[in-house]
C-alpha cells in the first residue's frame, strides 16, 4: 500500500506565506510526476502546479511567480511554497502523485489540507 499525507495548511493574512508538504509512504514503489491541486468552495478542483520526475515544472497562470513546487526524492516528498498569498488562494489543497507500485502506475491523492487567506 502507498499513501500520500499532506500537511502545512492553515490561516494566513493576505501577502503572507505558507509551505505545504506531502510525503509518500509505503514500500517498493517509485514516484513519477507529483503535483498540487486545489478546490475552493463551490468550485471545481483545479491544477496548481506539477513537477515531473526529472524536475520540470508547470504552474497555473494564477500562481506563477508566487508559488514554487519542488520535490525531495530522497524523502519521497513534494513541497509547495506559497508566497504573496491572496484571499482567492483560499481552498483545500490536494497533493497528487503518479506512483508505480508493482507493475501498475496509478494516480494517488492526499487527504487535502485547508489553506485560508484572510484579507
Amino acid at each position: 500500500q502507498v499513501q500520500l499525507v499532506g500537511s502545512g495548511g492553515g490561516l494566513v493574512q493576505a501577502g503572507g506565506s505558507l509551505r505545504l508538504s506531502c510525503a509518500a509512504s509505503g514500500s517498493r514503489f517509485s514516484l513519477h510526476a507529483m503535483g498540487w491541486y486545489r478546490q475552493a468552495p463551490g468550485e471545481q478542483r483545479e491544477l496548481v502546479a506539477i513537477i515531473s520526475g526529472g524536475g520540470s515544472t508547470t504552474y497555473a497562470e494564477s500562481v506563477k511567480g508566487r508559488f514554487t513546487i519542488s520535490r525531495d526524492n530522497g524523502k519521497n516528498t513534494v513541497y509547495l511554497q506559497m508566497n504573496s498569498l491572496k484571499p482567492e488562494d483560499t481552498a483545500i489543497y490536494y497533493c497528487t502523485a503518479d506512483i508505480l507500485f508493482g507493475l501498475k502506475l496509478s494516480t494517488y491523492w492526499g487527504q487535502g489540507t485547508r489553506v485560508t487567506v484572510s484579507s
